[in-house]
C-alpha cells in the first residue's frame, strides 16, 4: 500500500448555489445552501485514502464543533491525523458561491491555520520520513509549508507541492520540491508574472519556464484542455478526460493532486500520473460538493469508469 503524508489545511465549506453571481451591492434570492468538509490538505488526504493509500495528515484546527467534525471525518476515512488544536482560534471556514455553469468563487478565513509555525511541523517529521511521497499545499503559512518540504527532502522522501492558493515562494524552497501541480494562473504567479499572463502567455511557455526555474516536474492542470507535463526538459500534453457533465468544479484540483500523489507513490511515470489525475478530476466535476464527489479506486477503474 502506498504511503502518503499530507501537510495542509482543513476547514468547512459553506456553499451557496446561485443562478448567477451577484454584482456589488446586490442581494440575490434563489440560492441553495449546504455545508461540508473542505480545506485543500484534507481534501487531498481523503482522495489519496479513497484511492488506496495509507495517509498521515498534519493540519491545525480550533477547539470547536467544526474541528471535531474534521477529526470524525479522518477517523471515518481511515486517515491518521495529527492536528494542532488551538483553544483560542476558529477552525478555517470558506464561503463558496457556485453558479449554474459550475464555476465558483471562494473566500476563506484561515483561523487556526494562520497560527501554525515551522516548529509545529517538526513533530510530524517521522511521518514525513516514512512516507513514499509528501504533499504540501499553501492554505497554511508559507514558512510552515517550506519547513515541511525541507524536512521531507532531508529525509529522502519525494515531495509534491500544490501551489494553491499561489504565493511568492523563497528561492531556497525549490531544491526541496520534486513535483508541482499548478494551474496556469498559479504558474504565472510563481514565475513572478501578473495573473493575467495565464490568459495572454502560451500555456506551454509557462510550464516550460516553471520547469526550468524550479527543476521540478510540472503537472500543469488546464481544465478542459488537459494537463501539460514538463519533465526532464520535455513537454508532453496529456488530453483531458471528458466529464459526463459539469456540476461543480470545486475540489477538482485537490482530487487531481491527491490522485497524482498516489500514482507517484506507486511508481508511475509523470505522463501516466497526469492521465490518472485527469480521470479522477473528470469524475469529481460531474458530482456535487467535494467530499461526496471524491471517488474510490473501483469507481475510477471499474467497467463504467
Amino acid at each position: 500500500m502506498p504511503r502518503v503524508a499530507v501537510v495542509g489545511s482543513y476547514g468547512v465549506g459553506l456553499t451557496m448555489r446561485v443562478p448567477r453571481m451577484p454584482v456589488a451591492g446586490e442581494t440575490l434570492s434563489g440560492g441553495e445552501f449546504s455545508s461540508g468538509h473542505g480545506g485543500k490538505g484534507s481534501n487531498q488526504a481523503v482522495q489519496a485514502a479513497r484511492l488506496g493509500a495509507d495517509v498521515d495528515f498534519f493540519t491545525a484546527i480550533g477547539a470547536d464543533d467544526l474541528g471535531r467534525g474534521g477529526q470524525q471525518l479522518w477517523r471515518d476515512e481511515g486517515i491518521t491525523a495529527a492536528p494542532v488544536v488551538y483553544a483560542d482560534a476558529a477552525t478555517m471556514a470558506g464561503v463558496i458561491l457556485v453558479e449554474e455553469s459550475g464555476e465558483n468563487r471562494i473566500v476563506i478565513a484561515g483561523g487556526a491555520l494562520d497560527r501554525l509555525t515551522p516548529a509545529d511541523v517538526d513533530a510530524f517529521e517521522p511521518a514525513l520520513a516514512a512516507a513514499d511521497i509528501v504533499v504540501v499545499s499553501l492554505e497554511i503559512p508559507v514558512p510552515v509549508a517550506a519547513r515541511a518540504l525541507e524536512l521531507a527532502h532531508a529525509a529522502g522522501t519525494r515531495t509534491l507541492l500544490n501551489p494553491a492558493p499561489a504565493a511568492a515562494l523563497p528561492e531556497q524552497v525549490w531544491p526541496s520540491v520534486d513535483v508541482l501541480t499548478p494551474n496556469a494562473t498559479e504558474a504565472a504567479i510563481l514565475l513572478g508574472l501578473d495573473p493575467s499572463a495565464a490568459e495572454t502567455e502560451p500555456a506551454e511557455d509557462l510550464a516550460a519556464r516553471l520547469h526550468e526555474r524550479t527543476g521540478a516536474t510540472i503537472l500543469m492542470t488546464r481544465g478542459g484542455h488537459g494537463v501539460l507535463v514538463a519533465h526532464e526538459d520535455r513537454l508532453t500534453p496529456v488530453p483531458a478526460v471528458p466529464a459526463t457533465h459539469v456540476v461543480d468544479t470545486t475540489g477538482a484540483g485537490d482530487a487531481f493532486t491527491g490522485a497524482a500523489a498516489v500514482a507517484l507513490a506507486e511508481g508511475a511515470d509523470p505522463v501516466t500520473v497526469a492521465g490518472f489525475g485527469a480521470r479522477v478530476g473528470a469524475w469529481v466535476v460531474a458530482h456535487p460538493e467535494v467530499i461526496p464527489a471524491l471517488p474510490h479506486r473501483h469507481q475510477i477503474e471499474g467497467p463504467s469508469a
